[in-house]
């Protein structure tokens, strides 16, 4: 069984009452819907002291459900981003708490170098999550910022994914960008095959066809 190291203020104090509730909360999520955590992770994610991870299939608001879950039962802290009006007072407060990162819509075009410095110049564990579609609907292509952002920070890239046939949820493997995104793409949503969202006419993969 892969061990959590001891890495100090790097990793979730285990002993506050906050992280044991999430702990137990998400525990008790995945055992009422018959959930079971999958990990291929070379580490073992929760071992992993900076990175991003994407979530994929993304076709519904369970899909957050379960993936945040899942992470609270292994105790990962992670960070996630949202629009800045979702942080206004006092359920913003809650939000931070939890690992939210206010975006404004207007500034997108500096997130991606704004999110690999934050991520360089983390003093504790990070890890960044970011859907790979971008939405629930259905969408060709996947947002590319999770690459591009991983890729400037010089940090591997988790997959993390939800297959509901299987009621299984966790962390595929993991993957070094090499900066060429149309070559890592293919090898990452390769990765991919077989999974089953829960609403599969909404997957961006459904009619990609790989070599």
């Amino acid at each position: 069984m892969k061990q959590k190291p001891n890495i100090g203020s790097f990793a979730f104090e285990t002993n506050s009452l906050a992280t044991n509730m999430l702990k137990f909360i998400g525990k008790l999520i995945l055992k009422i819907a018959g959930y079971k955590i999958i990990d291929t992770t070379p580490k073992g994610v929760q071992n992993y002291l900076k990175a991003v991870m994407i979530a994929a299939p993304h076709t519904s608001n369970w899909d957050y459900v379960y993936t945040m879950a899942a992470l609270y039962a292994l105790e990962v802290p992670i960070k996630y981003l949202g629009k800045d009006s979702l942080f206004k007072f006092p359920l913003g407060i809650l939000i931070r708490k939890l690992g939210g990162i206010p975006v404004r819509r207007d500034q997108k075009n500096n997130m991606v170098n704004d999110m690999a410095k934050m991520i360089e110049e983390a003093t504790d564990q990070m890890i960044l999550i970011i859907p790979a579609e971008g939405t629930r609907s259905f969408s060709k292509e996947w947002k590319s910022g999770f690459y591009h952002i991983a890729n400037t920070a010089h940090v591997p890239i988790i997959l993390g994914f939800l297959d509901f046939a299987k009621k299984e949820v966790g962390f595929i493997d993991e993957y070094n960008p090499t900066g060429n995104y149309e070559t890592d793409l293919k090898i990452i949503q390769r990765k991919y095959i077989g999974i089953t969202p829960k609403h599969p006419e909404l997957y961006s993969l459904k009619d990609v066809k790989f070599d």
